[in-house]
């Protein structure tokens, strides 16, 4: 029998990312949607779904559900995310989990007070390039990795409404907790822990409320350095991951395409399904010896194929939200550093 599941909030996050996942996968079932300013378009979508007004409509309905997932703005994750856990609802959370690592830290007791389950949906684990790198590193095709550099640099040189781009850090606005997010996340999930944190962030754009320009170097307990950019003002952008070892580096341009996928509407999933072009292939290997290396496909559908094995048969959740809180622990640190210009340690 599907599971069935609670949407709430249908903007990008919701309708682009959750319910077009939700609706492929063949053990969910998009049961209710909570949006008011977009119920035809969740209609349209998914017909068989309820769309209602607000949270307080689909916790009447919480005794008929079996998993409910948070896409609502930022600053409300933490709310809804214990009303949820309240009416006895496993939870996903979209990224960035919380506003702070100590209300994350709170959530996730809630959640182990009641038994349930709660995940953070970090997607761009599963990215096409990622994945790859991934297979490298197992392989030992690097060697000892020292430095490890990561971007997403977009060009949108004037700010759009809303509020990712109009919220101050208590709403977890800015580019820092948007790109940010992922690109911490990435880093602490290859390299592992964070012992020091060093920042730059800056307001670029004419008439932009928040951060949208933002270099982070972390250095790993593992010994491993990252370089993290992220930005919506990059003009030109680098490389989307240049990896180097003592045996070799990887170097890859360009973006995942299943965001542009799931944003033009196609269904996920299928055997082409977030394969990367011949063309867009990484580099690996040295100056003199190079490469290039088919990359495995985007896998995003393997998110919520987790959380069905989470809730079927007990496995962990595909994304520890303690993860998650290391990650905004990280992005903290990060706001301190370029506050004052300083090193931040981490316990």
């Amino acid at each position: 029998m599907e599971l069935r599941v609670g949407l709430i909030g249908y903007g990008v996050a919701g309708a682009h990312f959750h319910a077009p996942l939700i609706a492929a996968d063949p053990d969910l079932r998009l049961d209710v949607v909570v949006t008011r300013g977009r119920r035809e378009q969740a209609r349209a979508a998914h017909p068989d779904a309820t769309v209602v007004d607000d949270l307080g409509g689909l916790l009447e309905r919480a005794g008929d559900l079996d998993l409910a997932v948070v896409a609502s703005p930022n600053r409300m994750h933490h709310e809804h995310t214990a009303a949820l856990l309240d009416a006895g609802l496993p939870v996903v959370v979209d990224k960035p989990f919380t506003p702070t690592a100590a209300a994350g830290r709170a959530l996730i007791e809630r959640a182990a007070a009641a038994g349930l389950m709660l995940t953070v949906y970090q997607n761009r684990r599963w990215d096409s390039d990622l994945r790859t790198l991934e297979a490298l590193l197992r392989d030992g095709a690097l060697g000892r990795v020292h430095r490890f550099e990561s971007r997403f640099e977009r060009w949108v040189p004037s700010p759009k409404p809303g509020w990712r781009e109009s919220g101050g850090p208590e709403e977890a606005g800015g580019v820092l907790y948007d790109l940010g997010s992922h690109l911490v996340d990435q880093a602490l999930h290859l390299f592992g822990p964070v012992a020091a944190v060093y920042a730059e962030i800056d307001c670029l754009r004419p008439g932009a409320e928040v951060d949208d320009d933002a270099f982070l170097a972390l250095s790993h307990r593992s010994g491993v350095r990252s370089h993290l950019w992220m930005g919506k003002f990059a003009a030109q952008h680098g490389p989307r991951l240049r990896v180097l070892g003592d045996r070799a580096g990887f170097t890859k341009h360009g973006f995942d395409p299943q965001e542009a996928a799931l944003r033009a509407g196609d269904v996920p999933g299928g055997p082409e399904w977030g394969a990367e072009p011949e063309e867009r292939r990484g580099l690996l290997g040295t100056p003199d010896d190079s490469r290039p290396v088919p990359g495995l496909p985007g896998d995003y559908p393997a998110f919520y194929r987790g959380v069905v094995a989470a809730l079927r048969d007990g496995a962990a959740p595909p994304v520890d939200p303690a993860d998650a809180v290391a990650g905004l622990g990280v992005i903290e640190a990060a706001r301190r550093s370029a506050a004052g210009s300083t090193v931040e340690r981490l316990d």
